[in-house]
């Protein structure tokens, strides 16, 4: 199968890390070749925080050491992944260039020591990073170990806003840019409100620390601007490299992990998409999060094999509490990656780090040695990923569609919302999961996106929703489409102002209600819901509404609390679709309800799995691979037929997926001959 467009130039499945050997004496090296290739590690990402070793000081370069581990890489038939180093400036440019250090919104001066970026506005950080990018492109566009670049790291993470003096006067000339006069500013912001108006572009100020909260229209214009500054440097330096090097360009993205930058805008910059994932510990169930964020990272990649830059061997360090991984779970983190469309596989990092902030960071090779369980699961893992070869290039497929936009989850974060308790990141989770446990595969997409496709739409947490958005979302149902909308969505346009008509204004032509009033619950209140006359009762809490019904079928109707007597869930007939509306807070066991409802009139037919054993497809030009891991202790029936390509075992009627394990099926689909 051909590469995918942009991909490096590697055959099979990708497999690596991070790799460091700047922190190791020059004999260790040899090691970790031989290593790496016991491993099968095909892929190393380097450079990516050694600006201080590459330009010891202002314009002048040592090369000499990163000549030796590329030309050493490539005798050992090793790829490098290039990076860029302008994550972490050197202790000279801070010395040099105080003025380029980022202030936080409480004026404090970010100092030297950690990690992340300078000011994103300071002109003398972005001569250093196109002077330093220009010149390992130079040097090293030629280099046959280099298969691709990697601009900083994780952009956003550990900071992202910026409220220095000249980060200040940039965002001064990007809102003259945006809205061109002042007028136009006063009015998107409401500056009417509290006596804001501004007369002068110069007395425009930053949401830095206020008496009381600063206007969020100005705030959700800064997240935007702080994004937009961030992905700046990144052109920066990725047409700096592009200006000598023909290989592939790309960032590390953190999908749902970080809120900084909105991927549906980065993700038409870089030449492929990738992603760093970490499970979380405090989640019982972190492995549906690393699920949640591989769809979204495959649905800003639009669809196309994406590259997991980087996840965990066992524990990461900077966690409250940083638990390990059991035996068999990085293979199932890993393949579960794989079979949302990641077609490599890589690890922060490759040897565990003795000094610094992340020596309790997990490694490919960890503290204890080759000879630990961690390092035999590596190599089985590398072994794997050589068996699953025929699997790159295909692709995820999705009937179901998630509405997610970055500008709705800054906006509905800001302060002063009729509930805390009311959040874009618990609202995703709790519909994600509930699909995720009926086994539907999802793709994410912006509001404006063509939804036509899918048969059903699901809307969590759309508190900002453009006019344009709403239309978009109408058109999809009386196309014939179902939409399932959860309460507080449909409440602001782009400006963060309430649209006119009302709440869910935008959407009563869709969903056939509108709401009069919010009634949110008090801390610990807890309500129930019943559903028709006679049909299940179940548990509520957080949220509820005052719903006005213009059309719609009443489901559920609250039973307790404040909205007592008031639609709960809504069902209304809409051209040739339906659109659903929850109005109160239901948990991921009492949506199996809703979507038991929604799944009928979208003609979706689940699969009867068990809620543990996670299966998802990927779709090749002769055949599907079907992946399915065992979260459970307890074996599950897979009722596929095919051939097992980790075992080379075939059936005809199935396989058991033992507790914990991972299965990845072939199935020649049937006009084409049989599975084995």
């Amino acid at each position: 199968m051909t590469a995918a467009a942009g991909w490096p130039r590697i055959d099979g499945l990708v497999y690596g890390g991070d790799y460091n050997p700047e922190q190791w004496p020059r004999e260790t090296w040899d090691e970790d070749m031989a290593l790496m290739r016991e491993a099968g590690v095909t892929l190393v990402s380097v450079g990516i925080f050694s600006w201080a070793m590459l330009e010891t000081s202002e314009g002048e370069f040592d090369f000499g050491w990163m000549d030796d581990l590329l030309d050493l890489l490539h005798a050992n038939g090793i790829a490098a992944d290039l990076g860029t180093p302008s994550v972490s400036p050197p202790a000279w440019f801070f010395h040099r260039y105080p003025q380029a250090r980022v202030v936080d919104k409480d004026g404090t001066v970010m100092g030297f020591g950690s990690r992340g970026m300078a000011s994103h506005a300071s002109p003398e950080y972005r001569e250093a990073i196109v002077r330093v990018a220009t010149a390992l492109a130079e040097r090293y566009a030629d280099h046959p170990a280099v298969v691709m670049w990697h601009v900083h790291n994780e952009y956003g993470v550990p900071v992202a806003e910026d409220f220095s003096p000249r980060a200040v006067a940039s965002w001064q000339a990007w809102l003259q840019r945006r809205y061109g006069a002042l007028d136009a500013l006063n009015a998107a912001w409401g500056t009417a409100f509290w006596g804001q108006r501004y007369a002068e572009w110069e007395h425009v100020v930053a949401p830095a620390a206020t008496p009381s909260i600063a206007n969020p229209a100005m705030k959700l214009d800064w997240a935007r601007f702080t994004d937009d500054q961030l992905r700046e440097c990144f052109r920066l330096e990725r047409d700096a490299i592009r200006a000598h090097a023909s290989q592939p360009v790309t960032t590390n993205f953190m999908a749902h992990q970080s809120w900084n930058t909105d991927l549906w805008k980065w993700a038409q910059e870089v030449d492929v998409v990738a992603d760093d994932h970490y499970l979380w510990s405090p989640d019982p169930d972190a492995h549906v999060g690393l699920a949640l964020s591989a769809d979204l990272t495959r649905s800003v990649a639009g669809g196309k094999p994406w590259m997991l830059m980087e996840h965990s061997t066992s524990a990461v360090n900077w966690q409250g509490r940083n638990t390990a991984k059991r035996p068999g779970e990085m293979r199932r983190n890993a393949l579960t990656h794989l079979g949302r469309g990641a077609d490599a596989i890589m690890f922060f990092q490759w040897r565990a780090s003795r000094s610094g902030a992340e020596k309790f960071h997990s490694a490919m090779l960890p503290h204890a040695g080759p000879r630990s369980r961690v390092f035999r699961e590596v190599v089985e893992l590398g072994g794997h990923l050589k068996d699953l070869a025929e699997v790159q290039g295909s692709e995820t497929v999705a009937d179901v569609a998630m509405l997610y936009d970055w500008e709705s989850l800054w906006a509905q974060d800001l302060e002063w919302r009729p509930s805390d308790d009311v959040q874009f990141r618990e609202r995703m989770r709790a519909f994600y999961e509930r699909l995720w446990r009926d086994n539907v595969t999802v793709d994410f997409a912006h509001p404006e996106h063509d939804l036509s496709r899918y048969r059903m739409v699901v809307a969590p947490a759309s508190y900002l929703l453009t006019e344009a958005a709403a239309a978009n979302l109408t058109r999809y149902v009386e196309s014939g489409g179902t939409l399932v909308v959860n309460f507080f969505s449909g409440i602001v346009d782009e400006h963060d102002a309430v649209h006119a008509g009302g709440f869910l204004a935008p959407l009563r032509d869709a969903l056939g209600v509108t709401v009069e009033e919010f009634l949110p619950l008090r801390e610990g209140e807890t309500a129930t819901v019943v559903w028709g006359d006679d049909g299940p009762v179940v548990g509520s809490d957080v949220w509820q509404e005052d719903v006005q019904v213009h059309g719609a079928e009443v489901l559920a109707t609250n039973a307790s609390g404040p909205g007592a007597g008031m639609p709960a869930v809504t069902r209304h007939a809409h051209g040739s679709g339906a659109g659903w509306y929850v109005a109160t807070r239901l948990g991921v066991d009492a949506l199996g309800t809703v979507f038991s409802g929604a799944y009928r009139d979208a003609g979706i037919v689940l699969d009867g799995a068990p809620e543990t054993l996670e299966v998802v497809t990927r779709r090749g030009p002769d055949a599907d691979f079907v992946v399915a891991a065992n979260h459970a202790d307890e074996e599950a029936r897979l009722p596929v037929a095919g051939v097992d390509l980790l075992t080379g075992d075939g059936s005809d009627d199935g396989f058991t997926v033992p507790g914990g394990g991972v299965a990845v099926v072939r199935v020649v689909r049937a006009s084409e001959g049989t599975g084995a």
